[in-house]
C-alpha cells in the first residue's frame, strides 16, 4: 500500500491550476472514491485527483467512467479500450491516448494499438474491432454526418458478422445489447479528455522517448497493468457514492443496462448541480445555444468564434464563458492565459473544477444523445 500511495503522490504533480487533495488527507466520499480507484486501477490516477477539490464531482467522474468501462457484461475490455483510445485521438488528448493505448498493447496487439494512435482504426487486423473503433472515432458527429467516415470504412467491406450488418455500418456497428456499454465509454471519454486537456500535462509517458523506446516502454507498462485490465469487475460498485437520480430522456442509450443507467442518472445530476452553483445563467445559456448547432466539427486553431460569442456577455462573465466554451468545443485550446483570466475573477479551485466539469459534461451529454436506440428516437 505504501508504494501505491507514493505513486499516487507522484501522479498528482502532473495536475495544473488546482491543488489536489492528497490520498492520505481524503475524508468522506472522496476517501471512498480514492479507495475504489486505488483498488481497481492500482493507484489514484491524476484524472481522479484533479476533481478532488469538489468531492461530489470526483464521485461523479469515477461513476461515469467506471460503470461503462470496467465491468464487461456484453462488451469485452479490449473493445472498450479501443473505443477509449479512438475518442482520445478524436479530442487531441495525447495523455489519454497514452493511457488507453497502453492497455491495447496487452489486450490486443502492438499493431492494433499503433493503428489507433496513428488515427488509422481501419488498419486494425480484427475487422469487428476496427469497425467499432472507427465508429467511436467519429461518434461526436450526428448520424446524418456519417458520410465523413465513409472513406475509412471502405476497408471494412466484407465483414461477415450478423451483428455488424444489423445496423447501418457507417453509424452503429454493434448489437443493441452492447449500446449502453459502448456509448457509455464514448460519453465518459468525451468528458475525460476535455478535463485532462485542461488540467493535466500533455503526455503520460516520458516525452523524450523515441518511437521504438516508447513501444518497449508501453509493453512493460502493459504487463504491469495486466491485472487491472483483465480482472473481472462487479457492476454497480460506484453507485453508492452518489444519491439516486432519474435517467434523463436524452440518455436513454443507457437504459438497457441497469448499473450504467443508474450511474449516468447520478453522475449527470452531480454535474448539473455544479453548473447551477458556479456557472451564471447567461453563460449556461450561451453554451447551450452553441451546442444546439454544434455538429461535432473541429474549430481549428482560431478562437475568433469563441471571442464573438463571449463578447455578448457582461465583461465580468467573459472569463468564465471563454473557459466554458473552449472546454466544451476545443479543450486543447485552454491554456495559461485562459485559466489566468478565469482565476483573476474566480480564484478558488472549487469554481474552476465546477465550471470545467460542467462544460465537459454538457458536450459529452450532447454526444451521447446522438446514439439513442431507435425506439427512444421515435418517442422524442
Amino acid at each position: 500500500m505504501g508504494i501505491r500511495r507514493i505513486a499516487s503522490s507522484v501522479a498528482q504533480r502532473q495536475i495544473k491550476y488546482v491543488t489536489p487533495v492528497p490520498v492520505n488527507a481524503a475524508r468522506g466520499v472522496l476517501a471512498e472514491v480514492y479507495d475504489q480507484v486505488l483498488d481497481e486501477m492500482g493507484l489514484v490516477v491524476p484524472p481522479v485527483q484533479l476533481h478532488s477539490p469538489v468531492p461530489d464531482l470526483a464521485a461523479a467522474y469515477w461513476t461515469l467512467l467506471r460503470e461503462p468501462l470496467l465491468p464487461t457484461a456484453n462488451v469485452n475490455r479490449t473493445v472498450k479500450e479501443a473505443v477509449a483510445t479512438a475518442v482520445s485521438v478524436a479530442n487531441v488528448c495525447p495523455y489519454c491516448v497514452d493511457m488507453h493505448s497502453v492497455g491495447m498493447y496487452d489486450l490486443a496487439s502492438e499493431s492494433a494499438a499503433e493503428a489507433l494512435i496513428a488515427d488509422r482504426p481501419s488498419d486494425i487486423g480484427d475487422p469487428e474491432l476496427a469497425a467499432v473503433a472507427t465508429w467511436a472515432r467519429h461518434a461526436a458527429f450526428p448520424a446524418a454526418s456519417s458520410e465523413r467516415v465513409a472513406s475509412e470504412r471502405v476497408a471494412l467491406e466484407g465483414v461477415a458478422s450478423e451483428r455488424l450488418v444489423s445496423r447501418p455500418l457507417l453509424s452503429e456497428p454493434f448489437a443493441e445489447a452492447e449500446r449502453a456499454e459502448l456509448v457509455g465509454v464514448v460519453v465518459a471519454l468525451h468528458y475525460l479528455t476535455r478535463m485532462v486537456n485542461v488540467f493535466l500535462s500533455s503526455f503520460l509517458l516520458p516525452p523524450g522517448l523515441g518511437p521504438a523506446s516508447r513501444r518497449r516502454f508501453k509493453h512493460g507498462v502493459a504487463r504491469i497493468l495486466r491485472p487491472t485490465l483483465r480482472d473481472p469487475r462487479t457492476p454497480g460498485r460506484a453507485l453508492p457514492l452518489l444519491p439516486e437520480a432519474a435517467l434523463p430522456a436524452d440518455a436513454a442509450w443507457a437504459q438497457g443496462n441497469p448499473s450504467i443507467a443508474a450511474a449516468i442518472g447520478r453522475a449527470y445530476a452531480a454535474f448539473e448541480a455544479a453548473g447551477a452553483r458556479s456557472v451564471p445563467v447567461g453563460v449556461r445559456e450561451l453554451l447551450a445555444s452553441r451546442l444546439h448547432s454544434w455538429q461535432g466539427e473541429d474549430t481549428g486553431l482560431s478562437r475568433a468564434w469563441c471571442e464573438r460569442l463571449v463578447a455578448r456577455l457582461p465583461e465580468a462573465q467573459q472569463p468564465m464563458a471563454r473557459l466554458v466554451l473552449l472546454t466544451a468545443i476545443a479543450s486543447y485550446q485552454v491554456d495559461d492565459e485562459v485559466i489566468g483570466a478565469f482565476q483573476a475573477v474566480h480564484p478558488d479551485d472549487r469554481t474552476l473544477v465546477d465550471a470545467a466539469s460542467w462544460a465537459s459534461y454538457q458536450a459529452a451529454r450532447k454526444i451521447g444523445s446522438r446514439h439513442l436506440p431507435v425506439a427512444a428516437v421515435a418517442a422524442r
